[in-house]
C-alpha cells in the first residue's frame, strides 16, 4: 500500500503516518526505486490501535512502549494494566487542578460582580 492509502484506512494524515514510522510506531517501510513507501496491508490497523491508545490517554512514549509489549508477545491485561492504571492518576490529578482552578475563578468572578474585582486592580 502507498501512503496515501495506509493515511486514508486509518483515518489519519499522510503526516501522521510519517511521523509515526519516525517514532517507530510503524516499521520502517520498504522503498520503491521510485522512493515511494510501501506498507504493509497492518500498517493502517497498528495507526489505530495507537490512535485508540492516546485516546484512552496514553502518551505518545507509552503508545510506543505498550506497542513493543504487544509486539514481543507478552501482553496481557494483568501485564500492561497498570499503564490505565497511570492514565487515570494523571486524569484524577488534572480534574483536581481544574477543580481547584474553576473554585478559583469562580469565586472571582463572584467578587468582581460584587464590585470586588482583584483580576485588573488587586486587592479592594
Amino acid at each position: 500500500m502507498r501512503i496515501g492509502q495506509v493515511a486514508q484506512e486509518a483515518g489519519v494524515s499522510v503526516d501522521t503516518v510519517r511521523f509515526y514510522e519516525r517514532r517507530g510506531i510503524l516499521p520502517a517501510a520498504e522503498r520503491r526505486p521510485s522512493g515511494y513507501r510501501v506498507f504493509t496491508a497492518e500498517a493502517a490497523e497498528r495507526i489505530r490501535m495507537a490512535k485508540a491508545l492516546q485516546e484512552l490517554g496514553l502518551t505518545l512514549d507509552e503508545v510506543i512502549d505498550a506497542l513493543t509489549a504487544h509486539d514481543q508477545g507478552g501482553a496481557t491485561c494483568d501485564s500492561e494494566r497498570w499503564r490505565l492504571e497511570a492514565v487515570v492518576d494523571r486524569l484524577d490529578a488534572r480534574i483536581a487542578e481544574l477543580t481547584r482552578a474553576r473554585r478559583t475563578a469562580a469565586q472571582g468572578l463572584e467578587d468582581c460582580r460584587a464590585g470586588r474585582c482583584r483580576l485588573m486592580y488587586g486587592v479592594r
